[in-house]
Parts: C-alpha cells; sequence; structure tokens
C-alpha cells in the first residue's frame, strides 16, 4: 500500500513552507516578530478595556472620553524631542524590554483599582498619560531595535510582516476581550494584557543586537535636540510625510474618541459584541499586511500612503450616516474594516519612509521628532471630537473625521511631494554633519547578521 503523501497535502505543505529568504527565517526577526504578536494581543485588550470602563462603568461624556484620549497624546508632545536625543545616547533594545515591563505594571493598577473602590476617571487618566510616557520612549526604541535587525531595504518588508503580526492579534484579539470583558469585567480583563505584556517582554530579552556608542564627553543635550529638528526641517520630505499624517492623525482621533460611544448608546452593542465587531478591524489588517508590500511595490510608497488617508475617511463618513438599526452594526464593522486597510497602508509606508532617508545616528532624533509632529495635532482632534460629540451629536464628530480625511487625501495627492515617490530613497551617508552636531558621539547602529 503506498503512503506517497497526496497532491493536496503537498500543496498544504508547500504553502505552509517559507519561501528562501524569508525575514522570517531570521531567528532574531522571527523573536521579534513573535514578541510584537503578543504585545499586540495584550494591546487589543487593552484598547477595548479602557474605553469601555470609562464609557460603561463610568459613565464617561464625549468630552471625559476625549480627555482620556488627549492624556495618552500628551506625554508625546511634552517628551518626543528630549527622548530622542536621549535615545541616540543609549542603547535601544534595553528601553524597549523595560517599557514592556513598565506597560505590564501600569495596566495592571486598573483592575486592583476596580476591585479596591479607589476607580475614576482621574485614575484613568493617570494611566492614560503613563501609558503615552512608555509609547513616546519605548515605542521609537522599538522602531530603532526593528532597523538593528533588518537592512534598511527590507524595512517595506518588515513593516509588513510586523501588521500582520498586529493584524492576527486583532482578529484573535478583539473576540477574547470579548469574551474576557463579558466573564470578568471591562477592568479585570486588563490584568490578562499585564501578563501578556510581560511574557513579550521575556521574549525581548533573548534577542542579541549590535550597536555601539560613542558618545562624546562634550556632547550637548540642546544642540543635539536642535540637530535632530534641523535634518527634519531640511528634508522635504520629511516635512510633507509630518504634515500629512499629522492631519490625518487629527482626524483619526476626533472619530476614536466617539466611536465606543456610538457603538455602545447609538447603536445599543454590548461590550462584548463591540468585541465581535472589533474582528472586523483585525479582517482588514490582515488583507492590507498581506497585500501592502506589494501594492506598495506596484504603486510606490508615496501614493499608497496617500491611498490610506481615503480609505480610513469613507468608513468614518458612512458611519456617520448609519442608520442605528442591523445596517448601523454592518456599517459599524465596516468603518473598522476600512480604517484596518488604511491605518496599514499609512503606517507601512510612513514609517519605511522616513527610516530609509535618515542615516543611522540620527535615528533617534528624527524617530522622535516626527512622532511629536504628528502627534501635534492628535491632542486637538480628541478634544474636538470630544466637544463635537457632546455638543452636536456623536455623529457630527465622526461627518468632521471623515470629510477632513477625505479632504486631506485630495490636498497631499494635488501637494505632489509624497506622491511622487515611487520606491524607498537612501540616506546621505556620505554627507558628513555640520560640525555644530558631533555626530561622532551618536551610535553606529550596524544590522545584526
Amino acid at each position: 500500500m503506498s503512503t506517497r503523501p497526496t497532491p493536496w497535502f503537498d500543496r498544504l505543505k508547500q504553502s505552509l513552507t517559507l519561501p528562501p529568504g524569508d525575514l522570517l527565517r531570521d531567528r532574531i526577526y522571527r523573536r521579534l516578530w513573535s514578541s510584537i504578536l503578543i504585545s499586540s494581543l495584550g494591546g487589543q485588550i487593552t484598547m477595548l478595556a479602557l474605553p469601555l470602563t470609562a464609557a460603561l462603568l463610568l459613565n464617561a461624556s464625549p468630552t471625559q472620553m476625549g480627555l482620556l484620549t488627549a492624556m495618552e497624546i500628551a506625554p508625546f508632545v511634552l517628551f518626543s524631542l528630549p527622548s530622542g536625543v536621549w535615545l541616540d545616547r543609549v542603547r535601544k533594545l534595553p528601553v524597549y524590554i523595560w517599557g514592556e515591563t513598565c506597560l505590564a505594571l501600569v495596566v495592571a493598577t486598573v483592575p486592583v483599582a476596580a476591585w479596591m473602590g479607589w476607580l475614576s476617571m482621574t485614575w484613568l487618566y493617570a494611566v492614560g498619560f503613563v501609558l503615552g510616557t512608555v509609547y513616546t520612549t519605548a515605542g521609537s526604541a522599538a522602531q530603532i531595535v526593528l532597523t538593528q535587525v533588518v537592512p534598511r531595504e527590507r524595512l517595506v518588508e518588515a513593516h509588513a510582516k510586523n501588521a500582520l503580526a498586529s493584524s492576527g492579534a486583532e482578529v484573535a484579539g478583539p473576540g477574547l476581550a470579548g469574551a474576557l470583558i463579558k466573564l470578568m469585567g471591562a477592568p479585570m480583563a486588563l490584568a490578562v494584557n499585564a501578563v501578556l505584556v510581560l511574557i513579550s517582554a521575556l521574549i525581548l530579552r533573548g534577542i542579541k543586537v549590535q550597536e555601539q556608542l560613542r558618545v562624546q564627553p562634550d556632547a550637548d543635550f540642546w544642540r543635539d535636540l536642535k540637530a535632530g529638528l534641523r535634518f527634519v526641517r531640511n528634508k522635504r520630505l520629511l516635512v510633507s510625510l509630518a504634515a500629512a499624517v499629522g492631519g490625518w492623525q487629527l482626524f483619526h482621533n476626533a472619530a476614536l474618541v466617539v466611536q465606543i460611544l456610538f457603538a455602545t448608546r447609538t447603536l445599543g452593542l454590548s461590550g462584548q459584541t463591540v468585541g465581535l465587531s472589533y474582528v472586523a478591524l483585525g479582517a482588514g489588517t490582515v488583507l492590507a499586511s498581506v497585500f501592502g508590500h506589494r501594492i506598495s511595490r506596484r504603486l510606490g510608497p508615496g501614493p499608497s500612503l496617500i491611498a490610506g488617508f481615503g480609505v480610513c475617511g469613507l468608513g468614518w463618513l458612512l458611519l456617520s450616516v448609519a442608520p442605528a438599526n442591523a445596517l448601523g452594526i454592518a456599517a459599524f464593522a465596516f468603518m473598522l474594516f476600512t480604517f484596518g486597510i488604511g491605518a496599514v497602508l499609512i503606517f507601512i509606508n510612513f514609517l519605511s519612509l522616513r527610516q530609509a532617508v535618515t542615516p543611522a545616528p540620527l535615528l533617534g532624533r528624527m524617530t522622535s521628532t516626527m512622532r511629536w509632529l504628528i502627534l501635534l495635532p492628535a491632542g486637538p482632534g480628541a478634544l474636538i471630537g470630544g466637544w463635537l460629540g457632546e455638543h452636536l451629536g456623536l455623529r457630527a464628530a465622526l461627518a468632521f473625521a471623515g470629510a477632513g480625511a477625505v479632504l486631506l487625501t485630495a490636498l497631499v495627492w494635488r501637494h505632489g511631494v509624497i506622491r511622487a515617490v515611487r520606491e524607498l530613497p537612501s540616506p546621505e551617508d556620505s554627507v558628513p554633519e555640520p560640525p555644530s552636531d558631533p555626530a561622532s558621539a551618536e551610535p553606529s547602529l550596524q544590522p545584526s547578521k
């Protein structure tokens, strides 16, 4: 009797085998990718449980929801620039690991406070501010660690695979979050996130990267900070990217602060049903993560990024006119689906472009400067969305976000700087930095083999 595998089994085995040269064949990158997957799964719980705690348990108003989002964004505005100078003087991987550990501890305070009867909006504001502070430093460090692990010419591929890891979490995470919220309540569900993020930190401890620091004794903090700002200012592409993605952040946060309220109060969804609806977000991000690299190669990173703005805007516009019935629930899921597609198209190209044009010694300052610039409009966007939701209705905030994103798409396309980028540029490594910027004092980052 023949034991030869059937043709369908051969095809299945071939489809599950990584092609030669795939990034996931690299042990170090595979470990980083696994950490991102687990941390993203925990992040999905926080993304739902924290606002649901405010909306359902503490009965937060739209203005309070806007303030909660603004508190998470405020540290980026306050600390991004100085943290960039600091990151260029320290090893990034330990910052990333300690950041993950700190996230776990901060998130764990919410269920403890609920159990002790201390939980309030003020407590959530404080948690949001600390989370934002950690994201400001450890988040920038995480982006730079990727450039130490992956060659620059494969950054779009790496960001697409990272987005795929996040997408997988976004498919499984909302359902898990919804079940945990129903079983344990929104605050207690955050304890599971704390455990997952700690596991992520343990995985990161096994990563080894090559990073040599050469810090001169006469290094000057303010001089180095201004050098990072000057570098971004003198790169027309970086300025255009900061303006475009910053505008998108304004509209995104205006929609973000009201979409949970719209789902629970206008559509009447329970916390568990909201969690299940967010599976559509994961489906959108999986789709864009799988095909995003190919879309970027075909259209170019610039046009692909601009397309992401329009896709997000159309989803918000549709939800703003959706009826409060089954069609409205479908529109809510569709909005999440389109946002998943649009956000992935935006960020895999945005991150790749800004890293590709930056010499290694300036990566920390560039990353923090760009994050600072794009998030400056995010806080006002959250406050505008909260004010519109409370005074003109939740639909008005969604319409503002949708119309603004569509208009932004047209303006950025017409401007042409980003639209013209059809392949990743290269950093001008051969051009020395001005004498006022002690480049030799900065880290020399070498991708690990």
